[in-house]
């Protein structure tokens, strides 16, 4: 794969999009508007994986060596430029769609770059940061389309099962972010501690999550598909229970981003207008 493709990272960065669609699905509202928030997104998003693997080449040189940057394929330069005209394409464009679109992915973008500057080793803060944005991806369509409440509801759930996944990753790049003097969960109150935290997370999504169905959001299809995705989850959360390794904290940080998946995959079968169309 092309270094500068791949420093984008676009399979994180085209879920970020399909965030975006779903609402659009649920909306019905397939609009040159909602297509150009997409764009924006997957944009700003690989724009924010840039300017991360730019701050953290020191630490990916330890977990992730095969990257652009470690690996010398992309300079350190050059990363960073790159970002920066990604956050300048995709908040422009957010701007021609309306003003509010285009002041939160320029909010977003600033966010973004302090995080990776910044809030990424602060313990709990990056992973909220985090988290905060990939459900923010979810009102930003709903405001492109006008389905601002749905969205809302829709992004608070993908703030959880982000938050449940970003310690578990932290739990996993543990060895890397405790050599940069990084003040993640995991290094400032172990492994154990973090370990409950993200099983509660993944608890308290799989819980509510069917409440999507009850208020009338989305139809039985929705239920039927998230049950994979709640067993994925629950599994997950015993497994990190009862196995803080490294190893293990790799296998279900996978996990969460499969039962994340299937989510997506039940909020569009589950979807009134996907419904109307059989």
């Amino acid at each position: 794969m092309n270094a500068y493709i791949e420093i984008l990272r676009p399979a994180n960065a085209v879920m970020a999009v399909i965030a975006v669609f779903l609402v659009m699905l649920i909306s019905g509202h397939f609009t040159l508007n909602a297509f150009l928030a997409c764009f924006v997104v997957f944009i700003v998003t690989g724009g924010g994986n840039a300017i991360n693997d730019y701050f953290d080449y020191k630490i990916d040189d330890i977990n992730k060596p095969k990257r652009p940057i470690p690996s010398g394929r992309i300079s350190l330069k050059a990363a960073g430029i790159y970002s920066l005209i990604l956050f300048v394409i995709g908040t422009i464009a957010a701007f021609t769609i309306n003003y509010l679109v285009g002041m939160i992915a320029l909010l977003s973008s600033l966010l973004m770059i302090y995080y990776a500057y910044s809030l990424k080793t602060k313990c709990l803060i990056g992973n909220l940061s985090v988290s905060f944005l990939t459900g923010l991806c979810f009102v930003f369509g709903g405001i492109a389309v006008g389905e601002i409440m749905t969205s809302v509801y829709l992004g608070v759930f993908a703030f959880l099962m982000t938050m449940a996944r970003e310690i578990v990753k932290d739990m996993e790049d543990m060895e890397g972010d405790k050599k940069e003097g990084a003040k993640t969960l995991p290094i400032s109150y172990g492994m154990k501690t973090s370990s409950i935290l993200a099983a509660s997370f993944m608890i308290i999504a799989s819980i509510a999550s069917p409440v999507l169905y009850f208020i009338g959001i989305f139809n039985i299809l929705y239920l039927a598909v998230l049950s994979v995705a709640i067993l994925v989850f629950l599994i997950g959360a015993v497994s990190i229970l009862n196995d803080q390794s490294v190893e293990n904290s790799a296998k279900v940080s996978k996990r969460i981003k499969i039962g994340m998946g299937v989510i997506f995959l039940a909020f569009a079968v589950g979807s009134p207008f996907l419904a109307s169309l059989f």
